[in-house]
């Protein structure tokens, strides 16, 4: 199988930030990042002691939101999102490496998502931490294909998918976009042998139709309302999804969060999930130990206002990586 290193298409680029010293406690992400090699040798996997090293892995890509329709510019988020994580103070307990980019050219999408996925299998079999840089939410997809084709799945790990989102993206359409990846993902289990575990927090009821809510109840997907988003149900909610699992690929969709707090994104949200309880949710997600794979989505860097959603961003996945 080809690894993380040789199904890349632009290699990691060095990072920049604030200089205020080159000791452990001056330290900040751009100085912490380094390149990714192919390990000769399996690091620990979930569950496991000890912390893996996280490896940012970008995909360049909104063929997806076109498609759907929606405003373009996610491909340039890899590159905002490392700009907004650079300069972050680094605190984490784990290594952090940088594999470079997927990108996809023109509307070639399926392609772009299969050699993400192929990148994501490598790095999960290495026993790393995939961190995915979208991209918009056609970036779930592409996790999920490497998710799925990681010995993790192979050896019967139960993973399950948690979504913070506005959309469910269920929608049922004749070509992939960033408003399908879910119907995808349940469609290529069910073909499998196996059912998918999928839940979302941040449901708009507003901005998903009649048939978005009776495709989620025929895939027995469990959601939460974006206005019933308090700390204590978002606690409780995210609780008994981790207890069905053994493994969690969480994604991100940055129009989760208010318009005021995530401008930068395809489908900014008109009501949204606070920051202060996304920002639990990432926490509690964290303390489980059961963090397979991240991905974060949706970031359109042309609308962002002072980078806003991206600073948002790269917090959140700070947060994830403690």
């Amino acid at each position: 199988m080809p690894s993380a290193t040789t199904t890349v298409d632009v290699p990691p680029q060095p990072w920049t930030g604030r200089f205020d010293g080159d000791g452990a406690e001056h330290r900040r992400w751009w100085q912490a990042v380094t390149p990714f090699a192919q390990p000769s040798t399996q690091h620990r996997g979930p569950g496991q002691a000890g912390a893996r090293p996280a490896v940012i892995l970008g995909f360049g890509s909104d063929a997806g939101v076109r498609r759907n329709k929606g405003r373009a510019g996610a491909a340039a988020a890899p590159a905002a999102l490392r700009a907004a994580l650079s300069p972050l103070a680094f605190h984490l307990d784990r290594d952090v490496h940088d594999a470079g980019d997927v990108t996809v050219a023109g509307d070639a999408l399926e392609a772009g998502q299969a050699r993400a996925g192929l990148a994501i299998t490598g790095l999960l079999d290495a026993g790393a931490l995939p961190v995915v840089l979208g991209g918009g939410h056609e970036t779930a997809f592409a996790s999920y294909l490497g998710v799925a084709g990681s010995a993790a799945v192979r050896e019967g790990l139960r993973v399950g998918v948690l979504n913070l989102d506005a959309h469910f993206d269920l929608r049922d359409e004749p070509v992939p976009s960033s408003g399908t990846p879910f119907l995808q993902m349940a469609r290529a289990e069910a073909a499998a042998g196996r059912e998918l575990t999928y839940a979302v927090v941040g449901i708009s009821e507003p901005n998903n139709t009649a048939a978005l809510f009776r495709t989620a109840a025929e895939l027995d997907v469990d959601y939460l309302l974006d206005e019933d988003c308090s700390a204590e149900a978002a606690q409780a909610f995210v609780a008994a999804f981790l207890a069905q699992v053994d493994a969690v690929h969480l994604t991100i969709d940055l129009d989760v969060l208010p318009a005021s707090v995530a401008p930068g994104v395809s489908a900014p949200a008109a009501y949204g999930v606070p920051l202060p309880v996304i920002s639990a949710v990432c926490r509690q997600i964290a303390a489980s130990g059961k963090l397979l794979h991240l991905d974060v989505a949706e970031l359109n860097p042309e609308f962002d206002v002072d980078g806003r959603t991206g600073k948002v961003a790269a917090r959140l996945v700070n947060t994830l990586l403690r």
